[in-house]
């Protein structure tokens, strides 16, 4: 089955400033990027691209701050009625403002998920006024930074939701390869496992979520409607301590 006969089948479905020192470090980062397919075009522009990533953000070709330049484009393109897909801020409709929000932030998470909603509520790989396919703005992120899982857990649900599992699950191992220890990271990785029906890894991971503590009713019941949930096996911290070198106690016997 072809990518855009899966489009045609799938209902709309869809699901949360580093000193300038380190500006040769970003360019440096971005010339040793992915090679992107020539479809996808280059990341260089006049402007950007920056990490989305407060943390990450490197200030390339501005002196402004990450929330002046996130506020700046979000205000003027990325607003609430282009994130909900109602309307377009520069234009009638919204592909042409998240088309310029992810020139600017490749790794925005929200609008990789709205442009990604776009397209499966359209049932098109390239939604109006966009600049290139949903496939591309994903391998665009992920060769402007391969480090950001968030980036390849909304691109996994994309690919779930078009029926490409085994693609979906490639994105997931990647993730999950970093050995990621936080909580919401832990379950959302056990979600999407069990979305692309690879129950046992979606089980492994509900566990570890489970043991930091957080609430993981939802994907357990899942399981169990499944038929696929398991406990969790015993840890060293579960079995009763026992003195080494110990002989098991004999019952005493009784004396009339």
């Amino acid at each position: 089955m072809t990518r855009d006969s899966a489009l045609q089948q799938q209902p709309f479905s869809l699901m949360a400033r580093l000193g300038a020192g380190l500006v040769l470090a970003a360019v440096a980062s971005l010339a040793s990027a992915q090679t992107l397919p020539a479809a996808c075009g280059t990341l260089r522009q006049s402007w950007g691209p920056f990490d989305y990533r407060p943390e990450r953000y490197i200030p390339e070709t501005t002196y402004r701050s990450h929330a002046a330049l996130l506020a700046i484009v979000e205000h003027a393109h990325f607003t609430p009625e282009v994130e909900n897909l109602i309307r377009g801020k520069t234009g009638a409709l919204p592909g042409g403002d998240l088309s310029y929000t992810l020139g600017v932030f490749p790794n925005h998470h929200r609008a990789l998920i709205a442009v990604s909603t776009l397209a499966l509520k359209l049932k098109s790989p390239q939604p109006p006024e966009t600049r290139f396919s949903v496939d591309c703005y994903f391998r665009r992120a992920m060769a402007f930074r391969p480090d950001d899982p968030m980036v390849r857990m909304v691109y996994a649900n994309y690919l779930i939701q078009l029926g490409e599992k085994a693609d979906a699950e490639q994105q997931i191992d990647a993730v999950a390869a970093t050995n990621p220890d936080g909580p919401l990271t832990l379950r959302n990785i056990a979600l999407l496992y069990f979305d692309a029906k690879n129950y046992d890894k979606s089980l492994q991971f509900v566990h570890k979520a489970a043991a930091t503590g957080l609430n993981v009713d939802i994907i357990k019941s899942k399981l169990q409607q499944a038929g696929q949930w398991k406990d969790a096996p015993p840890t060293a911290a579960d079995k009763p301590a026992s003195t080494p070198g110990a002989e098991p106690s004999a019952e005493p016997q009784r004396r009339d």
